[in-house]
């Protein structure tokens, strides 16, 4: 049990950020194809995904992953702020890849959508260090 206990404390906050990251990917992709299969057009639904996903980002980082204690109103609110304006970096890089895919290159949604998570993840990752950590 030590020896499980040694790699928790060794890669529990990267095995943390990995099921929260897998969770928020997942709802990201969930509400894309969601709103696309109900006609919404690639652009309006990846922004309201983006939206409910980084807010279930942000309430998941903060309480699983990074563990932040400081709950007061003050703190929470510069932390979103924080966190909404570093993903909102990763929006960018979320709409130009899909941009990209979807609209010049015609690439199936679902491998776009992939790859695109791909290199937002990566990005969230970093930012979400430089807020909680």
């Amino acid at each position: 049990m030590d020896k499980y206990a040694s790699l928790y404390t060794k890669y529990g906050l990267a095995v943390r950020y990995l099921v929260v990251g897998g969770l928020t990917t997942g709802i990201n992709i969930g509400l894309f194809f969601g709103l696309t299969y109900l006609q919404v057009p690639w652009f309006w639904a990846n922004l309201c995904a983006w939206v409910l996903s980084v807010l279930f980002a942000f309430i998941a980082n903060k309480v699983v992953v990074f563990a932040s204690a400081d709950t007061t109103l003050t703190t929470v609110v510069k932390e979103a702020v924080s966190f909404f304006a570093l993903r909102a970096a990763s929006l960018l890089a979320d709409t130009a890849i899909l941009f990209v895919g979807l609209t010049l290159l015609h690439g199936a949604p679902l491998l776009v959508k992939l790859i695109d998570q791909v290199v937002v993840i990566g990005l969230n990752y970093v930012f979400s260090k430089q807020i909680f950590a």
